[in-house]
């Protein structure tokens, strides 16, 4: 039996099922948020993006870019919200929102409806972060927060998974409204078991559903504790006092830095994988003029919906190993702040490896998904410390405010990248060479970890609580 297995025999879990529920939330803003890219070859087919190849390209990044404006503002006011109105309602609120916005597709059918649809969708889909990081402050320790952070995390990839999965086969079957309509509604079903099952650790305590060994568990680290006994205030904490530290820089910054690359990852790996697909079958039929097979069995052909569940499938395994790395460190007899940046060192390494994607997909695309995997597998071990660190250095207090502070930043970078990548696309589409357009994708996207790494460094050399909050 594990040490945490002990833990949980003496204690209770009741914890646990909480990190259940926010996995749960995880997966579902995943899969609404990964309907758009699955479907893009679809909707270009009916004319959503408009009739023009090339600038088709550019239209679906401007409603990509709608959604992350609106997530930017999302997460400016969600933050704020959460740590004002509570956990609970502020969890439920989001997601009662996005589900709807996500069904509110279906009746999108050219290009500006589908942007108000995604914008509505973004400014919803921004609680879910925050929500989720302060449910981690409310009910974790310290020391297994980082775990409980890739559990949760790890539902943005089975979302991922499930989305090629069933999405493309929806659309085939009943039209591309209804994969909208029937991945929107799941998130109505998951409002039932959060109401029923979700309050804060002191009221679970007095109405018996959770133990006071547990309680106390969750309660055991005496900095916290005693940091927040002395704070006596109740005022809310301003986003300008929040800013005057260099803490909340190290995440926004880092954020801004490493989030639009999941994001590029998101919209564009289906775009990519096709075009690989179609840059083959095209090469084939030059060299075998007398070929009337199906595509499928030209060689090098993948199906490009399966390879993008494996994608997220290898991230899901990083999520969760990013969360129990730096635990074992720490149960090594390692600082809790050390343990935390040598993981996210090592976890920024590895994206490296997708600089060789363009590459390697010439020899065969699987090669190039195996260095895509890696890079998202790496995303999600940062993802899962990058978030922890707001817990480590602010008060419960404001942990969902920074949260959001940082997710604006992410969706800017994400506006940026986004914008950028339908240009460059768009321009290397018109000389018909697309794939040097992803090479240079792929370069930004590798090397943005290192370079957050090295800013988060020299802002907070050390995960220091912040003082006078």
């Amino acid at each position: 039996m594990s040490k945490l297995d002990q833990i949980n025999e003496k204690i209770g879990k009741y914890r646990w099922t909480i990190c259940g529920l926010v996995f749960a939330a995880t997966t579902i803003n995943y899969l609404d948020r990964n309907v758009l890219g699955l479907l893009k070859p679809t909707l270009s087919a009916d004319g959503v993006f408009g009739a023009d190849k090339a600038d088709q390209e550019l239209m679906y990044s401007n409603v990509v870019i709608c959604f992350q404006i609106a997530y930017a503002v999302g997460m400016m006011i969600a933050g704020r919200v959460i740590d004002w109105i509570g956990t609970k309602r502020g969890y439920a609120y989001s997601l009662i929102g996005w589900s709807l916005a996500a069904i509110g597709h279906a009746f999108g059918h050219h290009t500006w409806s589908f942007g108000f649809w995604r914008a509505a969708l973004g400014l919803t889909e921004a609680g879910n972060f925050p929500a989720a990081n302060k449910t981690m402050a409310e009910w974790f320790p310290k020391k297994e927060r980082a775990f409980a952070t890739g559990l949760y995390n790890s539902g943005a990839n089975i979302g991922a998974i499930l989305a090629p999965l069933s999405v493309p086969y929806i659309a085939t079957a009943w039209g591309w409204e209804w994969a909208f309509i029937l991945t929107g509604a799941v998130g109505l079903i998951w409002i039932a078991f959060w109401y029923k099952m979700y309050d804060s650790p002191a009221a679970k305590l007095a109405n018996g559903q959770l133990s006071k060994a547990e309680y106390d568990y969750i309660h055991s680290d005496h900095d916290e504790q005693s940091a927040e006994k002395a704070d006596k205030s109740t005022a809310k904490v301003t986003w300008g006092k929040l800013l005057t530290f260099r803490q909340t820089w190290a995440f926004v910054l880092g954020k801004f830095l490493s989030d639009p690359v999941w994001w590029f990852y998101m919209f564009w790996l289906p775009a990519f994988l096709n075009g690989e697909n179609a840059r083959k079958v095209e090469a084939f039929r030059a060299a075998n003029p007398n070929f009337t097979g199906l595509p499928a069995e030209v060689p090098g052909f993948i199906s490009w919906m399966w390879a993008v569940a494996v994608v997220y499938t290898i991230a899901t395994a990083g999520s969760i190993f990013g969360g129990w790395l730096p635990k074992k460190f720490i149960a090594g007899g390692m600082d809790a702040n050390k343990a935390r940046k040598l993981a996210m060192f090592i976890f920024a390494l590895f994206p490296l490896t997708v600089l060789l994607a363009s590459r390697l997909g010439e020899i065969n695309t699987w090669l190039a998904v195996g260095t895509i995997a890696i890079a998202c597998s790496a995303h999600q071990a940062w993802s899962a410390n990058i978030f922890t660190t707001v817990s480590d250095m602010f008060p419960k207090k404001a942990v969902a405010s920074v949260t959001g502070i940082g997710g604006m930043a992410g969706a800017v970078g994400g506006i940026l990248i986004a914008r950028a990548a339908g240009l460059l696309l768009k321009h290397f589409t018109a000389l018909g060479k697309v794939e040097a357009g992803y090479a240079i994708l792929f370069v930004v996207c590798g090397s943005a970890y290192i370079l957050a790494w090295v800013v988060m460094h020299l802002l907070v050399p050390k995960f220091k609580k912040v003082e006078g909050l």
